[in-house]
């Protein structure tokens, strides 16, 4: 199948709050409320973005999306890019969206002078882990991914 990747606009913002409500589904999370709808449209599209979304289109529209930022290895003293989201709708998966969408990615990193890319998996989603080990990926063993939000965050924030 064909189809091209490209940067997501401001009028792409309905049908990728519609992707992340099907990735939302598919990882059998909650979906984004009201004001969680808002910030990501300010945070991608806003005067001062602090993401970049990549969509992936064919004949049918779009079909998927990559949602990703720069992060920073101090120890490297270079960037790093961390993928947050690349999703394909089910119906348009195997179509070569997914792998067009990460190749886009990757070159970003590459011209942003990204020391790496780093992403999460999770363990049950093996076409995900199945797609990154097929492109050479490797799962980080040695490192454990901690979470600190809501009462625990605020409460170690003194607030």
């Amino acid at each position: 199948m064909s189809g091209t990747v490209r940067r997501a606009t401001a009028a792409d913002a309905e049908p990728l709050l519609g992707l992340v409500d099907a990735l939302a589904d598919y990882e059998k999370l909650a979906r984004p409320a009201g004001g969680a709808r808002e910030r990501l449209v300010r945070d991608a599209f806003g005067p001062a973005p602090r993401v970049t979304v990549l969509v992936a289109e064919g004949p049918e529209g779009i079909a998927g999306y990559a949602l990703f930022f720069e992060t920073y290895s101090s120890f490297n003293a270079l960037p790093n890019l961390w993928l947050e989201d690349l999703f394909v709708r089910s119906e348009h998966r195997g179509g070569g969206h997914g792998l067009r969408l990460f190749r886009a990615v990757a070159a970003e990193a590459r011209r942003l002078g990204c020391l790496r890319m780093e992403w999460n998996v999770l363990r049950w989603n093996a076409l995900a882990i199945d797609f990154y080990d097929r492109l050479g990926a490797a799962p980080i063993a040695e490192w454990q991914t901690y979470r600190l939000e809501g009462r625990a965050l605020d409460s170690v924030a003194g607030a």
